[in-house]
């Protein structure tokens, strides 16, 4: 009784589905109205032919020729009976059998079904669900972090304005909740005060509004938001956001630190306290044709090698791992180890050439600027003007024409940054690319996870993740686990060592064999051992980093969980 008293409440809520109402109501009387006046003329021209029929035998008769059934059990004799029983048939016709009906469909039945889905979908999360993340939407950022999410264990809740909507994203298997972003009644029915965090990723306006509404009832629960302009940070800050993620400039700068340089040095990407995770090209430098166990690299720098990269695959490093001129070695290492792997493998120390930036927008800027910081030459392509850094490092056109790269600098530059937000595009563009330049870098932006493997195969060295890199920050500030994404589809993360391992030296653990990630460092109080040896024993307080793709990561987790 509740849910349909629930669908009748929802129907008339709004003045449009009231006129609805109303417009259906009038049909009804209308129809009921023709019924009456039908059957007293029946009743009239019946008894000029002599016939006496009762008034319900009018009425049936009147019914009956309208709904176009027509028994024939009753009929008229004279040509004003038989002219008055096609007018009854033809006002039947129009009126209930296309008329009625569409109104019905229109402003009934669909209505209906609205509010039926309507008061099916949750206004409320169940008082169990504790230590959840609340989202504002789902975009490739909150579907890339439900992942996440779902593989350390951590509920998820989003919240959204539409039922339809509500009702699509139910049925895909999301927690969902319905209610206004603006209304604090709808993050006390989110269960705010049982949540561990909240991320709002929609545009700045609406995410300094949500912010502010859900301090209202929260004062102390951590709001993380994004903002495109730099102005909103502070807004975003006033109102009570936590932590205020730029995203299209960390891209950009993150897209800035894929450009290597010819050089062979080792460039940090990541840190864990004192332990650096960096890169370093084999191209040019003594280690190609030669294998990891041949170099003893570890023994010469005292860094590890915790892989091998090549234009989407990564392979853990072994003492058969070969490095050719392709190749990208991930390390691992004090700043000093790194320094002295500079002066063992490093070459001469020269300009890294021209860089073309495609695409002007918020990363391709926030690149450029990077770039422009270290000294680094490069080219911007883009077809707004407005949106140039600098005019005279900057080229007006459409980067899908030969002409405009050439101008920019295509057959003489050392990499090539695709940065535009459409992914059609950024496949399009590295196809085009690798075709004119086989040997050349090419770095690509992928907005949705599901690209990035495509972007690869397009010809692309590095891709990096718009959905990835803010999902993993968003994940990172939950504290649960310390997230490091390498390259996309791989992770650095240290997490503490699990109680069953406790005692255990990493042979007997074999957690690489179980799992697939490898540890690279064992650490206390902020100081890390890099490639430990196989006998080092695991006691309690202990941080293990760890290095594996996704579904290592998630093999990991449900093995061992977050430590």
């Amino acid at each position: 009784m509740r849910f349909f008293v629930g669908i009748l409440a929802t129907l008339a809520r709004t003045r449009r589905q009231r006129r609805n109402l109303r417009l259906l109501g009038w049909m009804a009387g209308v129809f009921i109205g023709l019924l009456a006046v039908f059957s007293v003329i029946f009743h009239w021209l019946m008894a000029r032919e002599g016939q006496q029929h009762s008034w319900v035998t009018s009425v049936y008769w009147t019914f009956v020729t309208m709904s176009t059934l027509g028994f024939g059990d009753i009929t008229f004799e004279s040509d004003a009976g038989r002219l008055f029983t096609i007018v009854v048939l033809i006002t039947g016709t129009i009126f209930l059998l296309v008329l009625l009906p569409f109104t019905f469909i229109q402003f009934f039945f669909l209505p209906w079904m609205e509010a039926s889905e309507a008061a099916g979908t949750p206004r409320k999360i169940p008082a169990e669900v504790r230590d959840h993340v609340v989202l504002t939407r789902l975009g490739p950022v909150e579907e890339s972090l439900v992942r996440l999410l779902t593989s350390g264990g951590i509920e998820h809740c989003l919240v959204v304005e539409d039922h339809v909507e509500a009702g699509r994203l139910l049925d895909a298997g999301y927690r969902v909740m319905v209610g206004p972003l603006d209304d604090p009644a709808t993050y006390r029915n989110a269960r705010i005060s049982q949540a561990a965090l909240v991320a709002t990723t929609l545009g700045d306006t609406t995410n300094t509004n949500v912010t502010f509404t859900v301090r209202e009832v929260n004062a102390a629960i951590p709001i993380v938001a994004t903002a495109a302009s730099e102005a909103t940070i502070d807004i975003l800050t006033m109102a009570g956001c936590t932590q205020v993620l730029q995203l299209g400039r960390m891209l950009g700068e993150a897209m800035a630190r894929r450009l290597l340089g010819r050089d062979g040095r080792s460039r940090v990407v990541g840190r864990f306290d004192d332990l650096l995770i960096a890169e370093a090209s084999a191209k040019g430098t003594p280690l190609v044709g030669r294998t990891l166990g041949e170099i003893g690299l570890r023994q010469a720098t005292g860094a590890s090698a915790v892989g091998v990269w090549y234009r989407g695959h990564f392979r853990n490093a072994g003492p058969d791992t070969l490095l050719h001129g392709s190749s990208l070695l991930v390390l691992a290492g004090s700043r000093e180890q790194l320094a002295r792997y500079d002066e063992l493998f490093g070459l001469p120390s020269k300009a890294s050439g021209l860089a073309v930036i495609i695409g002007g927008g918020r990363v391709g800027r926030a690149a450029a600027a990077a770039l422009a910081a270290e000294g680094q030459d490069y080219r911007l392509v883009e077809k707004n003007a407005a949106r140039f850094l600098d005019p005279a490092r900057s080229v007006h056109g459409d980067a899908a024409e030969r002409a405009v790269l050439e101008a920019a600098g295509l057959d003489d530059c050392s990499a090539v940054m695709i940065t535009t937000h459409d992914d059609d595009t950024n496949i399009y563009l590295t196809l085009y690319c690798r075709k004119l330049r086989p040997d050349v870098q090419i770095i690509a932006r992928s907005n949705r996870e599901r690209n990035i493997e495509t972007l690869h195969r397009a010809g692309a060295d590095f891709v990096v993740s718009y959905a990835t890199f803010a999902s993993t920050m968003i994940y990172n500030l939950l504290r649960r686990i310390d997230i490091l994404t390498v390259a996309e589809g791989l992770h650095v993360f240290r997490l503490d060592t699990p109680r069953e391992l406790w005692g255990r030296t990493l042979a007997e653990a074999g957690i690489r064999r179980g799992t697939g990630c490898s540890v690279i460092a064992v650490g206390r109080d902020d100081h890390f051992d890099g490639n430990p040896d196989s006998e080092r024993k695991l006691d309690p307080g202990d941080d293990l980093v760890l290095v594996g793709d996704a579904a290592a990561e998630q093999r990991f987790m449900r093995r061992y969980g977050r430590g």
